[in-house]
Order: structure tokens, then C-alpha cells, then sequence
């Protein structure tokens, strides 16, 4: 009754959510994690264990992964970065034969969360509004900039005026040319979402991104608005959708209205404010996957909680796993 959380890197939260919750319905049950460099990765010593393992390009990842599991009990896969998703999703079968739970959606959604043109089609397709794209050769600025499949806010521009467009941007066919959406006009929220094994949504948690540090919210606030009602009235259900989604949305502050940026079929880095405002994801996969209980739809969160993250050390000692934490 193991759980495995892949690439782990400085998910020390997250890693510390799970072992909270697996202690209380499975006592001798174990939290452990892999990386492509143990040493360096705070999660890994933080983790019951921990486990190197090569790149994902490595063409034998999947069965190092698969033997991983195997020899230490592991139950349940927690993919933690987007470009193991699809990976994991196609070998999804190659681990249930041998007992082996991946927490991942399909990969017909993957994909559609990979691509921005197909994740704009879907909320398109949904009734939620997504930013127009310009051709590169008829466009109104100014522009909002990124890449058709990319994270971590990696080659997002913000282009003003015509002289900051560079041949970089005209060249790159992997550049998006967006409708910008202003920041004083609107507020951005990420959302983090529970689907059940059955692609059902059960939470909706917005979090407002007061400020963002390389792609990942460093202070948010939970806040119970009218994304809530509009989430679930259009995305109740999403076919192939399982455990946490992390959806980004941009709401006008004197409108209301409504634009979909993106979504992440996976945990986001900012979860741990909606664990500890009590939407605890990690329970639930526990519940549905380990005991094979229901879960009902929860909204009794923490309205209002702040987080403000800041940087703290995991130290590591000469030939020790152990680990402790600075001020």
C-alpha cells in the first residue's frame, strides 16, 4: 500500500500531504518518490524513499519505472511534471496488469491539455470564452506571446509595441499570437479540480494569483466567487479527466466576464493552499483508489485563505538520508 510521486523534485509539500493522509487509513503505508538526481531534489529526502531514475527520454524508462514499482509495493503512480503525462497515460495498462494505479487522465485529454490550440478549442467547446488568435501576419496589438505546448511561463511575451516583435517571433511556428488580456482589467485564478474515476468534477478551488514566481503561484488567496457555479455548470463532466486538474481562468473585474487560459492535467505547484484550506485531493485518491469508496461533491473549504510561500533548506548529511529544515 505504497505511493510512488515521480519527479518530484521540490514538491516537499505535496510529498508531506500524501504522507499525512496515508498514515491515517494505511499506518505502515509509505510515501516514496523518484527524480533524476535524488541528491539534489528536496522531495527525495523528505520522502520514506527514494529512487533515481534516468530521464523520461530514456527508452527504458517505462520499465525501470514499472520494476520500481514492483519491488517496493507501490499501489499508486503521482506524476508530478507534464512532460511524463502522455508518456504515463500511453503505458497506463502496462502498470494496472501488475496492480499499479497511475493518477492520469487519458491521452486523448493529455494531449488536449498539451496543445493550446486544442485545450482554446475545448473551452470553446464548453462555452467558456479563450483569448482570439491572430494570424502572424494580421494581428492587433498588443500581443500576449507562448508557445503552443509549453509550462513554466517559458517564452511567454507580453508585446506592446510593434518594435518589441522581433524575427524570433515571426520564425518560431511553435509562437501562439494571443488577444492580450490585461492585467488591469482582469484577475487570473488558478483552479484546482477533482475528477473521480469516472471524469466526474467533485471540488472546485479558485485561487487568486496575487504574485507569480517561474510559473508557479508564490502568493494566492482561496476565494469562493462565481467560477465555482460556472466551473461546474460547464465542466461537470470531462471525459477521461482523473484526480487533479489545475485550470487557469481570467475574470474581468468590472464584467465578470469570463476567459479559459489553460489547463495542466496534473498536480499544480500551488495545490498545498487548497490542501490546507481542506480540499484534500490526496485523501480522496486514496479513498477511490485504495478502499474503492465514492466521493461526494465538497465545497466546505476555507474561503480567504492566503498563502505566502517562502524559500526554506532541506539539509542533507554526509552519508545519512536524513534530513532537517532551516529557518
Amino acid at each position: 500500500m505504497n505511493i510512488l510521486i515521480t519527479s518530484a523534485g521540490r514538491r516537499v509539500s505535496l510529498v508531506k500531504a500524501f504522507q499525512t493522509e496515508l498514515k491515517k487509513l494505511v499506518p505502515e503505508g509509505k510515501v516514496m518518490t523518484t527524480d533524476s538526481n535524488i541528491r539534489m531534489a528536496a522531495a527525495c529526502h523528505v520522502s520514506d524513499n527514494a529512487f533515481q531514475l534516468p530521464l523520461i527520454s530514456d527508452h527504458d524508462y517505462i520499465n525501470i519505472l514499472l520494476t520500481t514499482c514492483i519491488d517496493n509495493h507501490i499501489k499508486i503512480i503521482i506524476p508530478t511534471i507534464d512532460t511524463e503525462l502522455l508518456l504515463l497515460a500511453n503505458n497506463r495498462d502496462v502498470f494496472i496488469k501488475k496492480g499499479i494505479i497511475p493518477i492520469i487522465s487519458s491521452p486523448k485529454f493529455i494531449n488536449i491539455t498539451r496543445d493550446k490550440r486544442e485545450t482554446h478549442a475545448f473551452f470553446v467547446e464548453n462555452n467558456i470564452n479563450a483569448a482570439k488568435e491572430y494570424s502572424k501576419y494580421k494581428y492587433k496589438l498588443p500581443l500576449f506571446i507562448k508557445p503552443i505546448n509549453g509550462s513554466r511561463s517559458v517564452d511567454n511575451f507580453i508585446v506592446k509595441k510593434q518594435e518589441d516583435l522581433t524575427e524570433y517571433h515571426f520564425k518560431n511556428n511553435e509562437l501562439m499570437f494571443l488577444e492580450y488580456l490585461d492585467h488591469n482589467c482582469f484577475e487570473e485564478f488558478t483552479c484546482d479540480l477533482y475528477y473521480d474515476k469516472k471524469g466526474d468534477l467533485k471540488c472546485v478551488v479558485p485561487r487568486k494569483r496575487i504574485e507569480v514566481r517561474d510559473g508557479e503561484v508564490n502568493k494566492g488567496l482561496t476565494d469562493k466567487n462565481l467560477l465555482l457555479d460556472y466551473i461546474k455548470a460547464r465542466l461537470s463532466h470531462i471525459e477521461g479527466a482523473i484526480g487533479c486538474l489545475t485550470a487557469q481562468f481570467f475574470k474581468n473585474i468590472e464584467t465578470q466576464e469570463i476567459y479559459g487560459i489553460e489547463i495542466n492535467a496534473r498536480f499544480g505547484g500551488g495545490y498545498p493552499l487548497s490542501y490546507f484550506a481542506g480540499a484534500n485531493f490526496p485523501k480522496w485518491i486514496l479513498q477511490e483508489y485504495l478502499l474503492n469508496q465514492e466521493i461526494d461533491f465538497y465545497d466546505g473549504w476555507e474561503d480567504q485563505l492566503l498563502m505566502l510561500r517562502y524559500d526554506n533548506e532541506v539539509l542533507v548529511h554526509e552519508n545519512e538520508k536524513r534530513y532537517s529544515t532551516g529557518i
